[in-house]
């Protein structure tokens, strides 16, 4: 009786592990830009709203659920008028040092809550306080984000800008950060119109941040 011929298994492969995401600051760019970007969404001036709307402004908004609460209907309100939403966290926490299944509880639990509000799931995230490690960027590319945002000039509460290195100006793709501010001597409305003339005096425009990441390349590629 002959033998039958063995046949062997090729190992199922695994799908490949998604690239991790690039970790920007600012974005490489001939045009005369910058990008307004906001953190966390605790100031709700209905002031802010209007100028958006005014001067048809792209900004990015970085939303954290427990900073924003029952404040969501702001935010609709501000999407409504142009602004972006993206991914802040669930609670604000430091990310950096965790384990992989908080990190990642935290970024893909706010892409849920963003999904389930407003049909949305960002592509842009912001580590709470700047600080990340290796496994945010693997927990944030496995929840679905593609650019990790951080900024190269931050506006304060009385509407004065810092830099995080380089150029103490704002040069073209520059990505400004404005964070929420507890007691701000000026409103939102009033420190983003300072900055506009700022900007405006440069010789920049604002433009959405969106537009330009999706040209740069993720880490691995």
């Amino acid at each position: 009786m002959r033998e039958q011929p063995r046949t062997t298994r090729t190992p199922a492969r695994r799908p490949p592990a998604p690239a991790t995401p690039p970790v920007i600051d600012r974005v490489r760019t001939r045009d005369h830009v910058v990008f307004l970007t906001y953190d966390d969404g605790a100031e709700r001036d209905p002031r802010f709203i209007d100028l958006v709307r005014e001067r048809r402004l792209p900004v990015s908004l970085f939303l954290t659920d427990s900073v924003v609460g029952p404040g969501y209907a702001h935010f609709a309100r501000l999407r409504a008028v142009g602004a972006s939403l993206q991914n802040h966290t669930l609670d604000h926490s430091a990310l950096r040092g965790l384990p992989y299944a908080g990190q990642r509880a935290e970024i893909c639990g706010q892409q849920r809550k963003l999904k389930s509000r407003f049909g949305v799931r960002p592509h842009l995230f912001r580590p709470p306080y700047g600080t990340y490690d290796t496994t945010t960027l693997r927990a944030a590319a496995d929840c679905g984000i593609t650019a990790v945002v951080l900024g190269r000039a931050t506006l304060d509460g009385d509407g004065d800008l810092t830099y995080a290195g380089g150029a103490e100006r704002l040069t073209p793709g520059d990505i400004i950060s404005v964070p929420s501010v507890e007691l701000p001597s000026l409103t939102l409305a009033d420190r983003t119109t300072r900055l506009l003339r700022e900007i405006e005096s440069r010789g920049l425009r604002v433009a959405r941040l969106e537009d330009y990441v999706s040209r740069v390349s993720p880490s691995g590629s």
